[in-house]
């Protein structure tokens, strides 16, 4: 009796496991899968291309005036502050002498006639913003100490640093176009360069003067776009990321879309660069001709593709 019942409950098992392939089988699935890369266009365009470079330029005063002490002395009051503006002749600083304030008042107990204080006021030398200070109301300082530094707003520019081998790109033009980081645009001057040149970097400071320097402080670095080269005419350019290399970068392809679903390579010979576009030397290619732009890194020749909006 036992062996029936245990070739009974094999019979059930096996019939579980036959039904259960089937759900298996729906479960793996029979569609096929699209295995097209999706990808992304653009169309070759013709026309005038421009290289630009981008370079640093930074806000600076190249002329500025050092307030110093005419005496040995205590600094009695300063009418100055990091960033006040001030007018040539405008009082800075008192300072009493050393002496005077030793002697105090004694000289006019033995002569009312003589008003000696001992106390000078020390005056700006020139128009434009303190930019330091070193000392303050109370502290003595020896004849010829340092006691703040003004910046002649008159000398605000900019500082270009070029590149020597770029001079001619920049010291034949006139104006140039200065980004400064909150979106504001200037027109500058290009003016003399300076006599010396990096020993490192090669670079060459270039003064670019701007109308009105306003509230620009300085040290801030703003962005010039120099042409480099320019080419009018019938150029065909497609977008950087449409130009593909290998590791040595010596081979430049692109994948051209030949119909709605197939993508070629194509070897290229590359012209001028630009930031954005690059120029295509050969070969020709025919107006509308889709370009892929995105999706295209490594695939293969007659690569299957899905064209995305």
């Amino acid at each position: 009796m036992n062996r029936y019942l245990y070739v009974f409950f094999l019979f059930v098992l096996g019939a579980c496991g036959t039904k259960a392939k089937p759900a298996d089988d729906a479960a793996t699935g029979t569609d096929s899968v699209d295995a097209r890369t999706p990808v992304t266009v653009a169309t070759v365009e013709k026309g005038g291309l421009d290289d630009y470079i981008e370079l640093n330029a930074v806000s600076a005063f190249l002329q500025k005036s050092y307030v110093k002490a005419i005496t040995n002395g205590y600094l009695e009051s300063a009418d100055v502050y990091p960033g006040k503006f001030v007018d040539k002749g405008q009082p800075l600083f008192t300072l009493q002498t050393k002496e005077s304030r030793g002697i105090g008042n004694a000289i006019e107990k033995l002569d009312t006639s003589l008003h000696f204080s001992g106390v000078t006021t020390i005056r700006a030398g020139q128009r434009g913003y303190i930019t330091q200070l070193n000392h303050q109301p109370g502290d003595y300082v020896q004849d010829g100490e340092q006691l703040a530094v003004i910046s002649d707003r008159s000398s605000f520019v900019f500082l270009l640093d070029l590149p020597y081998e770029l001079r001619p790109s920049v010291l034949n033009k006139k104006t140039v176009e200065l980004d400064l980081p909150d979106g504001t645009k200037l027109a500058g001057e290009i003016g003399p360069t300076m006599p010396t040149v990096d020993s490192a970097s090669q670079t060459q400071n270039v003064v670019i003067r701007v109308p009105s320097a306003g509230s620009i402080p300085e040290n801030l670095i703003a962005k010039v776009k120099i042409l480099k080269s320019q080419k009018g005419g019938d150029v065909q350019s497609v977008p950087k990321s449409a130009v593909l290399t290998d590791e040595t970068e010596s081979n430049f392809w692109v994948m051209k879309l030949i119909d709605s679903a197939t993508a070629v390579k194509i070897p290229v010979k590359k012209g001028v660069e630009t930031t954005d576009r690059v120029e295509i030397l050969q070969p020709v290619f025919v107006p509308g001709d889709k370009i892929l732009v995105t999706g295209n890194y490594g695939l293969p020749d007659t690569a299957k593709v899905k064209v995305e909006n």
